[in-house]
């Protein structure tokens, strides 16, 4: 075991302890992750397009792509939101907190994959459910993060009872409904995609609607 004033316990005091550079790294791999979306919407081979109706049929194939692309925008653009909003209410990190952010950005990381493969592969169950584990394991790590935040006083005194009330319950119902979406998909998968669009959406828009404005 180090001593308390040991070289490793003096390095682990200071690293990672950054909030700006955590900002910075939070923002590049978003930005990367939402650039590579577009990469899903594949323009149609030369070699399958030799009329004007050859390349109509080929587009006619995209719309799954083109959904799916949306969808995972607006889930980035959303999961952005939430981790900028709770990153600027805090007054300082530390390394296990910056750690726990990085592990959320791998998750991020993962979204176009996920993407592709749901794409590609839209009527699949097992595509969904690696689709939705992976907003789950966005989600999950984020609450761990503000809960980690929480218990350590890295946000001001004033907000935590606050951050700790909406962040566990943006967290838990939009997860409630994500699962709700994935059951569609025992009717079909189409059905669970459309109903992740909608919530993305209401998430994004922020409707009026009382009912939707408790998540």
């Amino acid at each position: 075991m180090a001593e308390p004033s040991s070289p490793q316990r003096i390095y682990n005091q200071f690293a990672g302890t950054s909030l700006h550079r955590l900002n910075s790294i939070s923002d590049g791999i978003f930005a990367v992750g939402m650039t590579l979306l577009v990469l899903g919407l594949a323009v149609p081979a030369t070699l399958a397009v030799r009329t004007e109706s050859d390349l109509w049929h080929e587009l006619m194939n995209l719309p799954p792509s083109v959904v799916t692309y949306f969808m995972s925008f607006l889930t980035l653009g959303i999961f952005w939101v939430g981790q900028q909003t709770q990153l600027s209410q805090a007054e300082r990190v530390d390394r296990n907190y910056t750690w726990i952010h990085l592990a959320f950005l791998l998750a991020v990381t993962l979204v176009p994959f996920s993407t592709a493969l749901l794409a590609r592969f839209h009527w699949s169950r097992v595509a969904l459910i690696v689709y939705w584990l992976n907003i789950v394991i966005m989600g999950a790590v984020l609450l761990i993060a503000a809960e980690y935040g929480l218990r350590r006083d890295l946000f001001p005194e004033r907000l935590r009872r606050t951050m700790a009330r909406i962040v566990r319950r943006r967290v838990y119902g939009a997860q409630a409904l994500y699962f709700l979406a994935l059951l569609l998909s025992v009717a079909d998968t189409h059905w669970s995609i459309a109903a992740i669009v909608a919530i993305q959406l209401n998430f994004a828009l922020g409707p009026t609607i009382p009912l939707l404005r408790q998540v």
